[in-house]
This record gives C-alpha cells, structure tokens and sequence, in this order.
C-alpha cells in the first residue's frame, strides 16, 4: 500500500537525491553525514511512498529503476528552490525598490530625517519614504500592522516589546535672533534669562510650562512664557522677528541663519533620542541597511 506523500519530507528528498547520486548506500550515508542503516531505512520509506523499488542490486551498486530516473530532475529542482527559499535575500541599496514608513515629530524631522534622506537619495533613490507623525499610545500596533517601519522616540516612550536603540545624547541651548539686547551678553546670566518673554513647543498645544520652569522652580526663580506654539518649525521664523528667547535642543538650532546660540544660565536635563522597530523587520535585509543609514547618519552629526 502507498504511503501518503505528506509524509514525504525535505530529508527524504535529499536521501533520494545522494542516491541518484552516488548509486551506493555507503557513499549515500557519507554524503548526508548518516549511517548506513538510517539511510537504507529512509529508502524503504521512498519505495512506499512512490509504491517502486527506486533501486535494484547488482555487483557494482545499486541501479535506479525508470521511475527513479524519472524522479532525478524534479528532485534536483525542488532541492534548489528549497535552498534559494532558505538562503536570505540580497539586498542591492542602489536598485532597491521599496516604501519605507517612518514615525516621527518635527523635531526628528530636522535632527534624524534630513540627514537619513540626503545619504539615501544618494545610495538608494529607488526607496521611497513616508514620515507619518508620531502616535504614542498606536507605535506598537501600528507597527504589528505594518502601517510604521520604525520610529524616532526617546527611550521611555517605547514600548518594551520592541526592538530598539540609542541614536543620540541631546542637550538643550538658548535661541534668539542675532541682533537681540541680550546677544551682546558673553554669557547669558540667570537674571536676564527669566527677565525676557520666552518662546515654549507644547506638541499638545496651550501648555505654558515645561521642563525649563520644573528647573528654574528648584532655584526659586521663574520665567515669563508668551508664546506657546505646537511646533518646532515655526519657531525660528517667531524668533527672528522678537524679542523671544527659546530654549531648544542643540541640533534644532544648528545652522540657523539670523540666530545666535547661548548657553542656558541653568542645567537643563537633556534627553535620548532612540529609533524603535518591530520583530516584524529584525531580520529583514532591506529594512536592516535603512536602520543602520540611521544610525550612521545621526552619529555624525
């Protein structure tokens, strides 16, 4: 009787294969790194299962019957097609194909997107990129979903199911327009600090206090906050026409033509930025070479 071919298994193929092969047992067994009797246990597992010899004795070995002939190329093919299945996948930046899908705020924007997208556009113009803005409390499941790839966060808004690592230490300075009374100052002492009308990002929008005033509190000072806006990239165009003064992280202020950088009269705690990704894309080649762009690219800033 014939057994069911779902008990044919990748083994039994590669059994039959060093056969075809060898046309020996012995030879068969030294090839797959078994023993004679397994291997002549797992042709007698072939024969039920095609319901053929495969094989018949002679002096010089075994000869395959037709149908193992038959079975030769079939099995060869399926075995190479196993091996390609099994092997990962190159990835080839400059002709790579594909949509990638990045979470982050407009602060991660500056500091970690631009860079990534100018060594990007050069090493792999074929990806495209969505950047969708950060959603807390949805990172997770929008990530299970395949909705995000990864996203910007700091390493106490990530939730500890993912993947995740440390791109960089941020710290924060002191922004205002160049040409503002307190620019002339060599350093901007605790008195003038809380004396200006200052400039605050509330990513939630209204909120007049923020982690400059938890600060300024434990010294027993207070600033006056006039402006509160809900992003980062309307603030330097605010600045520049004011007499506000913001306290902003390093690399927002970089580079910010009209404006001059000061070091904050107080210590100020800064914090990490970190990239997070799900189990989803760990492995995966292609979304492996994207996240170590990210981390190159913000390291060398």
């Amino acid at each position: 009787m014939t057994t069911d071919i779902r008990t044919l298994d990748l083994n039994l193929l590669k059994a039959l294969d060093a056969l075809l092969d060898e046309r020996s047992v012995t030879r068969a067994a030294d090839r797959l790194a078994l023993t004679q009797p397994a291997v002549s246990g797992m042709l007698t597992r072939l024969r039920d299962c095609f319901d053929d010899p495969l094989f018949t004795r002679t002096q010089r070995g075994i000869v395959p019957t037709v149908r193992a002939l038959e079975l030769a190329t079939p099995i060869k093919q399926i075995l190479s097609e196993v091996n390609v299945l099994l092997q990962p996948k190159a990835f080839e930046p400059s002709r790579a194909e594909m949509t990638f899908t990045l979470a982050a705020t407009d602060y991660a924007l500056r500091a970690v997107v631009v860079p990534f997208m100018a060594a990007l556009r050069q090493q792999a113009p074929g990806i495209r990129v969505s950047v969708v803005p950060v959603v807390y409390d949805q990172v997770k499941l929008q990530m299970e979903r395949g909705e995000v790839d990864v996203a910007l966060l700091t390493p106490d808004s990530t939730p500890v199911e993912l993947h995740s690592r440390a791109l960089f230490d941020e710290e924060y300075v002191c922004l205002i327009r160049e040409d503002h009374p307190a620019a002339t100052e060599e350093r901007l002492s605790l008195e003038t600090f809380c004396s200006l009308d200052h400039a605050l990002v509330s990513y939630q929008g209204g909120h007049f206090h923020g982690v400059t005033d938890d600060a300024l509190a434990t010294l027993g000072y207070k600033r006056r906050v006039t402006l509160s806006v809900s992003s980062f990239l309307v603030l330097p165009e605010i600045l520049r026409v004011s007499d506000l003064i913001a306290v902003v992280p390093r690399r927002l202020a970089v580079n910010m033509q009209g404006l001059k950088i000061m070091n904050p009269p107080l210590t100020l705690a800064g914090f990490t930025k970190s990239v997070a990704w799900h189990e989803r894309t760990h492995r995966d080649a292609g979304y492996r070479w994207l996240r170590n762009v990210l981390f190159t690219t913000s390291a060398i800033q």
